[in-house]
Protein backbone atom coordinates (compact mmCIF):
# COMPACT_ATOMS: atom_id res chain seq x y z
CA UNK A 1 0.00 0.00 0.00
CA UNK A 2 1.33 3.10 -1.12
CA UNK A 3 0.29 5.97 1.27
CA UNK A 4 1.09 9.62 -0.14
CA UNK A 5 -2.18 11.29 1.31
CA UNK A 6 -3.54 10.94 4.61
CA UNK A 7 -6.57 13.00 5.80
CA UNK A 8 -7.58 13.22 9.48
CA UNK A 9 -11.32 13.65 9.82
CA UNK A 10 -12.01 15.26 12.59
CA UNK A 11 -8.69 16.50 14.22
CA UNK A 12 -9.83 17.07 17.77
CA UNK A 13 -7.98 15.69 20.67
CA UNK A 14 -7.41 12.17 19.58
CA UNK A 15 -7.19 12.95 15.80
CA UNK A 16 -5.56 16.36 16.21
CA UNK A 17 -2.91 14.92 18.30
CA UNK A 18 -2.43 12.15 15.04
CA UNK A 19 -2.17 14.72 12.67
CA UNK A 20 0.36 16.76 14.18
CA UNK A 21 2.75 13.46 15.01
CA UNK A 22 2.32 12.76 10.87
CA UNK A 23 3.15 16.13 9.83
CA UNK A 24 6.22 16.58 11.90
CA UNK A 25 7.64 13.29 11.38
CA UNK A 26 10.92 13.66 9.12
CA UNK A 27 11.41 12.13 5.94
CA UNK A 28 7.10 12.07 5.38
CA UNK A 29 6.46 12.74 1.21
CA UNK A 30 2.62 12.09 2.53
CA UNK A 31 0.73 15.42 2.20
CA UNK A 32 -1.35 15.77 5.24
CA UNK A 33 -4.10 17.57 5.79
CA UNK A 34 -7.67 17.86 8.40
CA UNK A 35 -11.04 18.40 8.85
CA UNK A 36 -12.00 19.98 11.89
CA UNK A 37 -14.20 22.76 12.51
CA UNK A 38 -15.04 26.47 14.36
CA UNK A 39 -12.53 28.04 16.42
CA UNK A 40 -10.39 24.75 15.97
CA UNK A 41 -10.18 24.55 12.56
CA UNK A 42 -9.82 28.98 12.65
CA UNK A 43 -6.88 28.56 14.99
CA UNK A 44 -5.18 25.63 12.99
CA UNK A 45 -5.14 27.98 9.89
CA UNK A 46 -4.14 30.70 11.88
CA UNK A 47 -1.26 29.48 14.16
CA UNK A 48 -0.45 25.68 13.28
CA UNK A 49 -1.64 22.73 15.29
CA UNK A 50 -0.03 22.33 18.27
CA UNK A 51 0.83 19.69 20.12
CA UNK A 52 1.45 19.70 24.20
CA UNK A 53 3.22 15.32 24.83
CA UNK A 54 3.47 14.36 28.29
CA UNK A 55 7.50 13.98 28.25
CA UNK A 56 8.31 17.36 26.20
CA UNK A 57 9.83 20.25 26.70
CA UNK A 58 8.34 21.91 24.57
CA UNK A 59 4.77 21.93 22.40
CA UNK A 60 5.07 20.58 18.71
CA UNK A 61 3.83 22.82 16.50
CA UNK A 62 2.98 21.91 12.52
CA UNK A 63 1.20 23.51 10.07
CA UNK A 64 -0.60 21.52 7.20
CA UNK A 65 -4.10 21.78 5.24
CA UNK A 66 -7.20 22.81 7.21
CA UNK A 67 -10.58 22.63 6.23
CA UNK A 68 -14.41 22.34 6.82
CA UNK A 69 -15.35 20.88 3.62
CA UNK A 70 -13.80 17.72 2.55
CA UNK A 71 -15.05 18.66 -1.23
CA UNK A 72 -12.02 21.04 -1.19
CA UNK A 73 -9.78 17.81 -0.70
CA UNK A 74 -8.82 15.78 -3.18
CA UNK A 75 -9.32 11.71 -2.72
CA UNK A 76 -6.83 10.26 -0.42
CA UNK A 77 -4.69 7.07 0.05
CA UNK A 78 -5.82 7.33 3.87
CA UNK A 79 -8.63 8.59 6.08
CA UNK A 80 -8.35 8.40 9.52
CA UNK A 81 -11.41 9.29 11.48
CA UNK A 82 -10.91 10.87 14.69
CA UNK A 83 -14.58 11.61 15.36
CA UNK A 84 -16.89 9.65 18.14
CA UNK A 85 -19.60 7.32 17.28
CA UNK A 86 -22.66 9.69 17.20
CA UNK A 87 -20.71 12.11 14.78
CA UNK A 88 -19.84 9.42 12.21
CA UNK A 89 -23.06 9.26 10.63
CA UNK A 90 -23.15 12.92 9.34
CA UNK A 91 -20.50 13.19 8.72
CA UNK A 92 -20.40 9.67 5.71
CA UNK A 93 -21.01 11.52 2.45
CA UNK A 94 -17.75 13.95 3.49
CA UNK A 95 -15.62 11.15 4.11
CA UNK A 96 -16.83 8.86 1.12
CA UNK A 97 -16.09 12.16 -0.80
CA UNK A 98 -12.43 11.41 0.23
CA UNK A 99 -12.63 7.55 -1.11
CA UNK A 100 -10.95 6.51 -4.32
CA UNK A 101 -10.08 2.92 -4.94
CA UNK A 102 -7.83 0.96 -2.09
CA UNK A 103 -8.26 3.90 0.11
CA UNK A 104 -8.18 2.44 3.91
CA UNK A 105 -10.36 4.32 7.05
CA UNK A 106 -8.69 3.64 10.33
CA UNK A 107 -11.56 4.32 12.83
CA UNK A 108 -10.55 5.59 15.88
CA UNK A 109 -13.81 4.76 18.36
CA UNK A 110 -14.40 3.69 21.60
CA UNK A 111 -17.57 1.20 22.69
CA UNK A 112 -18.74 -0.79 19.79
CA UNK A 113 -18.48 0.61 16.07
CA UNK A 114 -20.91 0.39 12.86
CA UNK A 115 -18.84 -1.74 11.54
CA UNK A 116 -18.85 -4.53 14.48
CA UNK A 117 -20.24 -7.70 12.99
CA UNK A 118 -18.41 -7.42 9.71
CA UNK A 119 -16.52 -10.98 8.97
CA UNK A 120 -17.49 -11.60 12.47
CA UNK A 121 -16.42 -15.48 13.10
CA UNK A 122 -16.48 -14.99 16.70
CA UNK A 123 -20.61 -14.37 16.98
CA UNK A 124 -23.68 -15.66 14.72
CA UNK A 125 -24.21 -12.42 14.21
CA UNK A 126 -21.77 -12.01 11.00
CA UNK A 127 -23.16 -8.69 9.13
CA UNK A 128 -25.49 -7.57 11.29
CA UNK A 129 -26.28 -3.97 11.24
CA UNK A 130 -27.53 -1.80 14.07
CA UNK A 131 -29.89 1.60 12.76
CA UNK A 132 -28.69 3.09 16.32
CA UNK A 133 -24.73 3.23 15.65
CA UNK A 134 -25.42 3.51 11.78
CA UNK A 135 -28.90 5.11 10.98
CA UNK A 136 -29.91 4.12 7.76
CA UNK A 137 -27.18 2.09 6.99
CA UNK A 138 -25.04 5.10 5.47
CA UNK A 139 -22.02 4.55 7.12
CA UNK A 140 -21.95 1.13 5.30
CA UNK A 141 -23.30 2.07 2.61
CA UNK A 142 -21.48 5.33 1.41
CA UNK A 143 -18.11 4.17 3.30
CA UNK A 144 -18.29 0.45 3.28
CA UNK A 145 -17.10 -2.22 6.21
CA UNK A 146 -14.33 -3.10 4.12
CA UNK A 147 -12.68 -0.55 3.68
CA UNK A 148 -12.16 -0.05 8.14
CA UNK A 149 -9.22 -0.99 10.05
CA UNK A 150 -10.44 -0.92 13.71
CA UNK A 151 -8.39 1.10 16.27
CA UNK A 152 -8.34 1.17 19.79
CA UNK A 153 -6.70 4.26 21.79
CA UNK A 154 -5.43 3.89 24.81
CA UNK A 155 -4.29 7.65 25.32
CA UNK A 156 -5.73 10.38 27.18
CA UNK A 157 -5.53 13.55 25.09
CA UNK A 158 -7.94 16.93 25.28
CA UNK A 159 -7.98 20.46 23.29
CA UNK A 160 -7.13 22.76 25.80
CA UNK A 161 -7.60 25.40 23.37
CA UNK A 162 -8.37 25.76 20.06
CA UNK A 163 -5.47 24.69 17.92
CA UNK A 164 -3.70 23.36 20.87
CA UNK A 165 -3.98 19.48 22.28
CA UNK A 166 -2.66 18.14 25.28
CA UNK A 167 -1.56 14.64 26.11
CA UNK A 168 -2.11 13.26 29.53
CA UNK A 169 0.70 10.59 29.27
CA UNK A 170 2.33 8.67 26.08
CA UNK A 171 -0.50 6.19 25.21
CA UNK A 172 -0.95 3.41 22.58
CA UNK A 173 -3.21 2.46 19.83
CA UNK A 174 -3.77 -0.98 18.78
CA UNK A 175 -5.15 -1.71 15.08
CA UNK A 176 -7.28 -4.61 14.00
CA UNK A 177 -8.91 -5.83 10.25
CA UNK A 178 -12.70 -6.69 11.17
CA UNK A 179 -11.16 -10.14 9.21
CA UNK A 180 -8.62 -10.81 11.93
CA UNK A 181 -5.73 -10.85 8.72
CA UNK A 182 -2.58 -9.48 9.35
CA UNK A 183 -3.02 -7.37 6.12
CA UNK A 184 -0.61 -6.01 3.72
CA UNK A 185 -2.39 -2.63 4.21
CA UNK A 186 -2.54 -2.90 8.35
CA UNK A 187 1.39 -3.63 8.56
CA UNK A 188 1.58 -0.42 6.35
CA UNK A 189 -0.13 1.94 8.45
CA UNK A 190 1.20 0.65 11.35
CA UNK A 191 4.62 0.87 10.01
CA UNK A 192 3.76 4.71 9.19
CA UNK A 193 2.33 5.46 12.03
CA UNK A 194 5.08 3.98 14.43
CA UNK A 195 7.58 5.95 12.26
CA UNK A 196 5.55 8.88 13.16
CA UNK A 197 6.43 8.36 16.84
CA UNK A 198 3.31 6.53 18.02
CA UNK A 199 3.41 3.25 19.86
CA UNK A 200 1.25 1.02 17.46
CA UNK A 201 0.27 -2.56 17.68
CA UNK A 202 -1.47 -4.66 15.46
CA UNK A 203 -3.69 -7.90 16.76
CA UNK A 204 -6.01 -10.30 15.12
CA UNK A 205 -8.61 -9.86 17.34
CA UNK A 206 -9.62 -6.65 17.43
CA UNK A 207 -13.19 -7.39 19.09
CA UNK A 208 -11.25 -8.37 22.16
CA UNK A 209 -9.25 -5.01 22.34
CA UNK A 210 -12.78 -3.47 21.69
CA UNK A 211 -14.58 -5.30 24.25
CA UNK A 212 -11.35 -4.98 26.54
CA UNK A 213 -11.54 -1.22 26.26
CA UNK A 214 -15.30 -1.17 26.89
CA UNK A 215 -14.97 -2.28 30.27
CA UNK A 216 -13.47 0.53 31.41
CA UNK A 217 -15.44 3.26 29.06
CA UNK A 218 -19.11 2.27 29.68
CA UNK A 219 -18.67 2.60 33.42
CA UNK A 220 -15.97 5.22 33.72
CA UNK A 221 -17.47 8.08 31.22
CA UNK A 222 -21.01 7.91 31.88
CA UNK A 223 -20.66 7.97 35.95
CA UNK A 224 -18.25 10.82 35.60
CA UNK A 225 -20.64 12.97 33.54
CA UNK A 226 -23.14 12.08 35.93
CA UNK A 227 -21.26 13.10 38.80
CA UNK A 228 -18.61 15.41 37.08
CA UNK A 229 -16.23 13.29 39.18
CA UNK A 230 -12.10 12.47 37.88
CA UNK A 231 -11.55 8.99 37.27
CA UNK A 232 -9.40 9.13 41.38
CA UNK A 233 -12.37 10.69 42.90
CA UNK A 234 -14.31 7.96 41.05
CA UNK A 235 -12.17 4.77 42.62
CA UNK A 236 -11.73 6.20 46.01
CA UNK A 237 -15.10 6.29 46.31
CA UNK A 238 -16.47 2.74 47.55
CA UNK A 239 -19.98 3.22 45.79
CA UNK A 240 -18.69 4.68 42.95
CA UNK A 241 -15.97 1.99 42.61
CA UNK A 242 -18.32 -0.94 43.44
CA UNK A 243 -20.72 0.10 40.56
CA UNK A 244 -17.91 0.40 38.06
CA UNK A 245 -17.68 -3.03 39.04
CA UNK A 246 -20.62 -4.21 38.42
CA UNK A 247 -20.83 -2.48 35.06
CA UNK A 248 -17.51 -3.99 34.15
CA UNK A 249 -18.96 -7.51 35.32
CA UNK A 250 -21.97 -6.85 32.91
CA UNK A 251 -19.55 -5.98 29.93
CA UNK A 252 -17.49 -8.73 30.12
CA UNK A 253 -20.71 -11.21 30.22
CA UNK A 254 -22.18 -9.50 26.89
CA UNK A 255 -19.08 -9.69 25.42
CA UNK A 256 -18.28 -13.53 26.10
CA UNK A 257 -22.00 -14.38 24.96
CA UNK A 258 -20.41 -12.69 21.83
CA UNK A 259 -17.10 -14.80 21.87
CA UNK A 260 -15.47 -12.02 22.67
CA UNK A 261 -11.97 -12.60 24.77
CA UNK A 262 -10.82 -10.37 27.47
CA UNK A 263 -7.04 -10.17 28.38
CA UNK A 264 -7.73 -8.68 31.72
CA UNK A 265 -10.34 -9.92 34.93
CA UNK A 266 -12.89 -7.56 36.42
CA UNK A 267 -10.71 -7.36 39.49
CA UNK A 268 -7.46 -6.97 37.33
CA UNK A 269 -9.18 -3.86 35.40
CA UNK A 270 -10.60 -2.16 38.81
CA UNK A 271 -7.04 -2.29 39.73
CA UNK A 272 -5.34 -0.75 36.99
CA UNK A 273 -7.92 2.22 37.46
CA UNK A 274 -6.33 2.93 40.76
CA UNK A 275 -3.46 3.73 38.49
CA UNK A 276 -4.96 6.08 36.01
CA UNK A 277 -4.88 9.45 37.77
CA UNK A 278 -6.98 12.55 38.05
CA UNK A 279 -8.20 11.77 34.43
CA UNK A 280 -11.04 14.04 33.13
CA UNK A 281 -13.24 11.46 30.80
CA UNK A 282 -13.83 12.50 27.42
CA UNK A 283 -17.77 11.93 28.03
CA UNK A 284 -17.18 14.62 31.05
CA UNK A 285 -15.20 16.74 28.40
CA UNK A 286 -18.00 16.91 26.35
CA UNK A 287 -20.58 17.70 29.24
CA UNK A 288 -18.76 20.68 30.52
CA UNK A 289 -18.32 21.74 26.56
CA UNK A 290 -21.99 21.37 25.98
CA UNK A 291 -21.66 19.14 23.35
CA UNK A 292 -23.57 15.84 22.70
CA UNK A 293 -22.51 13.00 24.78
CA UNK A 294 -21.22 9.88 22.90
CA UNK A 295 -23.85 7.31 25.15
CA UNK A 296 -25.22 4.47 22.47
CA UNK A 297 -21.58 3.24 21.31
CA UNK A 298 -20.52 3.41 24.99
CA UNK A 299 -23.69 2.34 27.19
CA UNK A 300 -26.71 1.70 24.85
CA UNK A 301 -25.12 -0.86 23.12
CA UNK A 302 -24.00 -2.99 26.11
CA UNK A 303 -28.41 -2.95 26.84
CA UNK A 304 -28.59 -3.94 23.21
CA UNK A 305 -26.79 -6.52 23.07
CA UNK A 306 -26.97 -7.50 26.14
CA UNK A 307 -30.77 -8.14 24.81
CA UNK A 308 -29.58 -9.97 21.73
CA UNK A 309 -27.42 -12.23 23.85
CA UNK A 310 -29.62 -12.81 26.61
CA UNK A 311 -27.89 -11.41 29.43
CA UNK A 312 -29.38 -9.26 32.06
CA UNK A 313 -27.37 -5.73 32.18
CA UNK A 314 -29.63 -3.69 34.77
CA UNK A 315 -27.03 -1.75 35.73
CA UNK A 316 -26.04 -0.40 32.32
CA UNK A 317 -29.76 -0.48 31.82
CA UNK A 318 -30.50 2.09 34.82
CA UNK A 319 -27.02 4.69 33.94
CA UNK A 320 -28.34 4.42 30.11
CA UNK A 321 -31.36 6.33 31.76
CA UNK A 322 -30.03 8.19 33.58
CA UNK A 323 -27.13 9.58 31.27
CA UNK A 324 -29.62 10.10 28.54
CA UNK A 325 -31.33 12.42 30.27
CA UNK A 326 -28.57 14.27 31.42
CA UNK A 327 -27.73 14.56 27.88
CA UNK A 328 -30.87 16.00 26.96
CA UNK A 329 -30.91 18.34 29.63
CA UNK A 330 -27.23 19.69 28.95
CA UNK A 331 -28.08 20.15 25.02
CA UNK A 332 -30.87 22.42 26.22
CA UNK A 333 -28.86 24.15 28.54
CA UNK A 334 -30.73 22.66 31.81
Amino acid sequence: MSIKSICIYGAGALGGAIAAKLASQAGNDATISVVARGAHLDAIRDNGLSLREADADRPLNVHLTATDDPKTLPPQDLVISGLKGHQLAPAAEGIAGLLKEGTRVVMILNGIPWWYFHRDAQSRHAELQFDELDPGGRLWRLIGPERVIGCVAYQGAEVINPGEIQLSHNGRFVLGEPSGDISPDLEAIAALLTGAGLSITTTPDIRGEIWSKLMGNAAFNPISALTRALMTDIMADPALSATVGRVMSEVRAVGEALGARFSMTVEQRLEQSRHIGGVRTSMLQDLIGGKALEITPLVGMVVALGRLSAVPTPVSETILALVTQLDRENQRGG
